[in-house]
């Protein structure tokens, strides 16, 4: 049985209801406790919330102007990269435009030079012709002295007049030179010889120096025997000079002989006879045409002092006719000065006629006198 372990008025309260009634007033002080604890901690969650809330509202704001900032940011690079884009595209326009008007320039030049150079192989190649067909001329001896012929006539044909020259004439020893220039007067005639060995000098192009040796042995030999023949044959005291001339048709042999034959060249001017190339031939003709204009010249100064003669007989007539017109005009001067004094007088007379006052009186002045009377 229950115990009682306290009263209430007239109530007992035994043990068990106590601890029912204590287990109640505990629960409730739990539940109340637990309420109280439940709002405070509402309030501190509200509270975190509201803080959170509120920054996240911060964040929120800071995140919006970060990204503006950062879109602002990017509009301006995206300009700037824009710009550089463009300046860099503007840049490499222009540097490929003069790179191609370079590159249009460097190979127009480049085919310039390049046809240049087609027409000097061309022209290589006409006279790599011309040199073969040159050898193979020279290479015979018939055709080698027509050459030379033909080049000694040409110049001479360009230096002297028609008439001062004659070719392949004949002598009075029956000999005939290549060329016979005409000096006047009783001067004697110029020979030129234009026949020159060169079977030797053709054999000195080579490497061996026996061969050399012996062709320019032979070379010697055969310009001693053509001086020789030139000297023996063509100088004819009193119808030629006593020089004549040996026409070499190639300037290089004409230098290599100056060159390497000295003593072929000394014995030339032993034998009077001048060893000339085509340029020392055109010289030595531009010579004999100023001799031979001063010799016409010299032929025509009787008539020209004849001539000066006459003129001088037409000068003094002339000057005798007009002595005599001066003359003539000096009479006339004279006269007319004399009729300008009669016309000045007669001009005075008229005058003070004109200026008498005769009055009313029909009558003359007896008084009255012309002027002079």
């Amino acid at each position: 049985m229950d115990r009682i372990v306290a009263t209430l008025g007239n109530q007992e309260i035994s043990l068990g209801l106590a601890l029912v009634g204590l287990a109640l007033v505990l629960g409730l002080a739990v539940v109340v406790a637990m309420t109280v604890g439940g709002r405070r901690a509402q309030a501190r969650t509200e509270a975190r919330f509201a803080h959170l809330a509120k920054a996240q509202i911060e964040l929120s704001g800071r995140m919006q102007s970060a990204m503006d900032s950062v879109g602002s940011r990017q509009s301006e690079l995206a300009r700037a990269v824009s710009e550089r884009l463009d300046g860099l595209g503007h840049r490499l326009g222009q540097s490929m435009n003069e790179t191609n008007r370079s590159t249009n320039e460097s190979l127009s030049r480049l085919h310039e030079r390049l046809a240049v150079i087609d027409r000097a192989q061309a022209n290589i190649t006409e006279l790599s012709g011309q040199m073969v067909d040159l050898q193979n001329v020279l290479s015979n001896k018939q055709t080698r002295g027509a050459f030379g012929q033909a080049r000694m006539e040409t110049i001479i044909q360009d230096g002297l007049p028609q008439g001062s020259y004659s070719f392949q004439v004949t002598l009075s020893n029956g000999r005939r030179p290549d060329c016979l220039v005409y000096f006047p007067g009783e001067t004697p005639d110029l020979v030129i010889d234009a026949k020159f060995p060169l079977e030797a000098w053709n054999a000195l192009k080579t490497d061996e120096p026996a061969a050399r040796k012996a062709a320019e042995t032979r070379f010697r030999q055969d310009v001693r025997t053509h001086i020789t023949a030139i000297r023996d044959r063509y100088l004819v005291s009193g119808e030629t000079q006593d020089t004549a001339f040996m026409f070499v048709p190639s300037e290089s042999i004409f230098a290599d002989i100056n060159q390497d034959f000295d003593d072929l060249v000394q014995f030339a001017h032993r034998a009077r006879v001048v060893i000339v190339s085509p340029s020392l031939l055109m010289l030595s003709i531009q010579v004999i045409q100023a001799v031979l204009r001063d010799s016409r010249i010299k032929e025509q100064a009787h008539l020209v002092r004849d001539e000066v003669i006459r003129l001088m007989d037409d000068v003094g007539r002339l000057d005798d006719r007009v002595r005599k017109l001066h003359t003539h005009f000096g009479q006339a001067n004279k006269d007319i000065d004399d009729i300008l004094i009669s016309t000045r007088k007669i001009s005075s007379r008229g005058e003070k006629i004109d200026a008498l006052d005769f009055g009313d009186d029909p009558r003359p002045d007896p008084e009255f006198r012309l002027a002079g009377e």
